[in-house]
């Protein structure tokens, strides 16, 4: 049984630049990084050619799991290529979830990138990291990113793709208690769509933010009066659509003295890696 890991990811700012009128699909400006912090997954190959969840999820159906839809999908790709039938495709995977729901952390889409990642050398498929990505499109927009495995100024509806080294600081990261919906956030009427198109080099030199931030704040209390709590000891954003929100320190030191001044639960900190952990099981 091999564990493997799925780390959260930040979106350092989030800048909604249109709708696609062919699919309502939003095309952002975002940057991504990953934290050290995460679920684990474990794999157990099997003899034959089941795919099964050990643990389930709180109310998530097996069939509706990312993790689930990834395998099969997986798996599905891999027998269309020419993958012979008799070759047993099959797994039990196990989930350690430390990652909350509705987070804006990304857990569920890192986890069916695991999946992916995981399965791929596991099952002997030699997919390339591109075919990979490929794959990941069709499950969720955020899946890509942790395919890629690298810190990355994204584009498109966040699955453009461009490296980019980035300060490895530490991050307070606080759930308010509360799950938001992401499909309720991009359909809501009042949502920023209309964010000028910039450079990269310009959004680097400007303040950070998110355009999901103000209508979040404005939806849910909670999320407000975390930020505000927060921002007296550092310039706090929302990440994603929410719930999560972090604030940024140069030292785990005054991120930690900082979780224990403002006393809050559900909150963690964590490193920013701009090399995902997923990468270093393929070493092996």
């Amino acid at each position: 049984m091999i564990c493997w890991p799925a780390p959260a990811k930040l979106n350092l700012f989030l800048y909604i630049t249109g709708q696609r009128p062919a699919d309502g699909y939003h095309n952002l400006q975002t940057l991504f990084q990953f934290l050290d912090y995460g679920d684990s997954l474990t794999f157990q190959l099997r003899q034959d050619d089941r795919i099964k969840l050990v643990n389930s999820i709180s109310n998530v159906p097996d069939e509706s799991n990312l993790i689930m839809i990834a395998a099969k999908l997986l798996r599905t790709v891999a027998l269309q290529s020419g993958i012979p039938r008799d070759q047993m495709l099959g797994v039990d995977i196990g989930i350690d979830k430390t990652l909350p729901m509705g987070g804006g952390l990304g857990g569920a889409s890192s986890d069916a990138a695991t999946v992916l990642v995981a399965l791929n050398q596991l099952w002997q498929l030699k997919l390339s990291t591109e075919q990979l990505i490929e794959i990941s499109r069709q499950i969720g927009a955020d899946v890509p990113i942790f395919i890629y495995g690298h810190s990355a100024f994204a584009q498109g509806i966040g699955d453009q793709l461009e490296s980019i080294e980035l300060p490895e600081n530490y991050f307070l990261v606080v759930q308010p208690g509360i799950e938001i919906s992401t499909a309720k956030i991009f359909n809501h009427p009042a949502l920023i769509r209309d964010t000028p198109v910039r450079d990269l080099t310009t959004l680097l030199n400007s303040a950070f933010s998110n355009d999901c931030e103000p209508l979040v704040r404005y939806l849910y209390p909670e999320v407000d009066s975390v930020i505000k709590r927060m921002s007296a000891f550092a310039p706090t954003r929302l990440t994603g659509t929410g719930a999560c929100v972090f604030a940024e320190f140069q030292d785990e030191t005054s991120a930690l003295a900082a979780k224990t001044a403002l006393n809050l639960p559900n909150a963690f900190v964590a490193k920013g890696i701009n090399r995902s952990p997923v990468y270093t099981n393929l070493i092996r």
